[in-house]
């Protein structure tokens, strides 16, 4: 249903790997639900994510931008968390790609039982030594026993090649009132047109799939699922903006960065394209 397909039809835009090889992809429309795919998918897509600046597996707090990441991070972890509607203590939360487990920390913390998976084994050697030996596992969805109150996917769906089997596996570890919570980008947003191939938030190849709320919404929809609502990132659009001019070597890309994250926020409040959006779903 959901694979990596091309045609010369449904060509959208050739970029590059900023981040790591340079390498050129393309990206090609959906035929059936509209979302971009990235094209082609690489053979080794581990090696893609085989750098220590990949930021997301490690705890680096050393350079200005980590430093910034850090603090936008700690300010997120508590917005996803309010959230997550109508939380008691001893619920169950399931976080697919937890990496290096802080969101899981907080979720346990607020006397949430957890359990998180993690194919990268730094970030899980990371996140295990936070919550507690075997709390987060590089297991597949569908290994996993029981069924969940919560299920989280933070800016982690647009990285899984097998996104039809995903989905219909999480549907299946939720329990009948759960809830599921997946933060995505949005190629839709004004700093995603404003910085075309150099947005950031394309992230090539490591970004298998880039939606539009429209998309993201027909996808669910096709698998029995409901966005109930929607919530924006509001710092997102500053991140991806300052790693979007880093990619352009431009001049004084702090400042500008600050400026198209500004525009892009405030753009959002009439059209609704956030830079990135968390969508809370449910099955129907």
């Amino acid at each position: 249903m959901a694979e990596n397909t091309k045609n010369q039809s449904n060509s959208v835009m050739k970029l590059k790997d900023y981040f790591l090889t340079q390498e050129e992809f393309e990206l090609v429309k959906n035929p059936d639900f509209g979302f971009l795919e990235t094209f082609p998918v690489p053979k080794n897509l581990p090696k893609y994510y085989e750098s220590e600046h990949y930021i997301s597996h490690t705890d680096a707090n050393k350079s200005l931008f980590e430093k910034f990441y850090n603090r936008i991070k700690e300010y997120n972890i508590r917005y996803k968390f309010s959230k997550l509607m109508g939380v008691r203590p001893q619920q169950s939360l399931l976080e697919i790609g937890c990496g290096t487990g802080d969101f899981l920390k907080y979720a346990k913390d607020k006397s949430l039982i957890v359990c998180g998976t993690e194919p990268n084994q730094k970030a899980r050697d990371i996140a295990n030594s936070k919550l507690g030996e075997n709390a987060v596992s590089d297991s597949a969805i569908s290994e996993i026993e029981q069924r969940f109150d919560y299920i989280t996917l933070w800016h982690v769906l647009e990285h899984i090649p097998d996104l039809t089997r995903t989905i219909i596996e999480i549907k299946h570890k939720l329990k009948p009132h759960g809830k599921l919570y997946v933060a995505v980008p949005n190629h839709q947003s004004f700093d995603a047109k404003f910085y075309k191939n150099h947005w950031a938030g394309y992230d090539v190849p490591r970004h298998l799939w880039h939606f539009s709320p429209d998309s993201f919404e027909r996808l669910f929809n096709s698998f029995g699922m409901k966005i109930e609502k929607k919530y924006p990132m509001w710092f997102d659009s500053y991140y991806v903006s300052w790693l979007s001019e880093k990619y352009r070597n431009s001049n004084f890309g702090f400042l500008k960065a600050l400026l198209i994250g500004t525009i892009s926020n405030f753009m959002s409040l009439f059209n609704g394209n956030h830079s990135s959006i968390i969508y809370q779903i449910t099955k129907n």
